[in-house]
C-alpha cells in the first residue's frame, strides 16, 4: 500500500508539470495520494511502511498544491486579458 502511495505521489508532482490536463491529473493524483498515504501511515506494520505513507502524504499535498496554484495562475490569466480587453 506505501508503494502505490508513493508512486501516486509521484504520479501528482509529474503531472503539475505537464501541459494544460496535467493540472487536473496533479489535483486528482494529489487527493488520491494523500488518502493512500493515510492508509498506509494507519496500518500497522514496519516502520517503512509507515514512514513511506507519511511521505506519500507530504509529495501528495505538494502536488495537489502546485496544481491549484497552476488553476490559481490561469484563472489570473483569463482575469487580466478580460480587463485589458473589455
Amino acid at each position: 500500500m506505501a508503494r502505490i502511495a508513493l508512486l501516486v505521489a509521484s504520479g501528482a508532482v509529474v503531472a503539475a508539470a505537464l501541459p494544460s490536463p496535467g493540472l487536473f491529473v496533479a489535483i486528482g493524483l494529489g487527493i488520491a495520494a494523500i488518502g493512500t498515504g493515510w492508509l498506509a501511515f494507519r496500518r500497522p506494520g514496519p516502520g517503512f511502511a509507515r514512514l513511506a505513507g507519511a511521505a506519500a502524504v507530504t509529495v501528495g499535498a505538494l502536488g495537489c498544491v502546485l496544481g491549484m496554484l497552476r488553476v490559481a495562475l490561469a484563472l489570473a490569466a483569463i482575469d487580466h486579458l478580460d480587463r485589458l480587453l473589455g
